[in-house]
């Protein structure tokens, strides 16, 4: 067994096709299904149920992957030491992000990040909590910026900010001529939401103490893919939703017919983390990302310091 054989098994379990990864390996298809099978053989497990038409991962499969995939970071972290003598902040750092937070968030701080730290490369992917959760479990990302507590012993938090939640709502809306929006008001409006699966819809209905998602009315089969989707619907006339404060700075917040007001209760915000493994090797890495984040924050949101005290 070598470090090319887990390298192997690791592309094939995340393409689920042996040709596929081959080329991602830089070898033939032979070559790499050969070593698998040695692999295999002297494992006496099958790590893979082969079919004509898919790859799978068998349950003892599942498990030497994991540990295939921590010798690999290790593996990484032993490169990382050698060339962090010369420059710790060297290298490429693979960052996931909510769909809700990357759009608003990146373009405030990448050009700051290149300019004071050039050696440092984002890899940048955007995708809902759950996956991003995953993938980090999964050695597949280095950290991610999620908008949710983690529960996953494995992972570490690193608290960035608190951003409170604004109400958008159409201009020939009830709540146009309303000098103060209460909870009581929210509580009882049809409000659009995102999909399943994004957390700014369980948040919205948090905020406004819905307990589930209404099944009836108007609203009930709108379900947007993404906030800027979903603010399309709130211009069109269709209902209101709340955005987080980051999202204000959009280009649909002048010109679309939507009203924004901040929300006036206590409890109206959702705290913003760099989320990683405990294991990681770079953490300096991450003190500095939080660090260009905080100084690039805008006014609408309060950044939290490293002991993760509002500031």
């Amino acid at each position: 067994m070598n470090i090319r054989d887990l390298q192997y098994i690791i592309a094939v379990a995340e393409t689920r096709h042996f040709g596929k990864a081959a080329e991602r390996s830089f070898v033939s298809q032979p070559t790499l299904s050969g070593q698998i099978k040695k692999l295999e053989e002297h494992l006496g497990v099958a790590i893979f149920e082969r079919t004509n038409r898919s790859v799978e991962v068998t349950p003892i499969g599942e498990v030497i992957l994991q540990h295939a995939r921590q010798i690999m970071e290790q593996v990484d972290a032993i490169e990382q030491v050698a060339q962090a003598h010369h420059d710790p902040l060297a290298g490429p750092l693979r960052l996931g992000a909510i769909p809700t937070i990357s759009p608003y968030l990146m373009p405030l701080i990448l050009m700051p990040l290149k300019q004071d730290y050039p050696q440092l490369r984002l890899v940048l992917s955007e995708e809902v909590t759950d996956t991003l959760t995953r993938r980090l479990q999964q050695h597949e990302i280095d950290a991610a910026l999620l908008a949710t507590p983690v529960e996953e012993p494995e992972l570490e938090t690193m608290p960035l900010f608190d951003e409170p939640f604004w109400l958008a709502h159409p201009r020939d809306h009830a709540f146009y001529n309303k000098e103060h929006i209460t909870r009581e008001d929210l509580e009882t409006t049809e409000l659009l939401l995102l999909a399943e699966g994004h957390c700014l819809a369980k948040q919205t209905m948090e905020v406004c103490r819905l307990k589930e998602r209404s099944t009836r009315g108007e609203m009930a089969d709108l379900r947007a893919a993404s906030l800027e989707t979903l603010l399309q619907l709130v211009g069109a006339g269709f209902g209101s939703t709340l955005v987080p404060a980051l999202a204000m700075r959009g280009s649909w917040a002048t010109g679309s017919g939507i009203v924004t007001r901040e929300l006036e209760f206590p409890d109206a915000y959702r705290r913003v983390s760099l989320v990683y493994r405990a294991s990681f090797p770079r953490i300096e890495a991450l003190h500095t990302l939080a660090r260009v984040i905080h100084d690039h924050l805008p006014n609408t949101v309060t950044p939290i310091d490293a002991v993760g005290v509002r500031g």
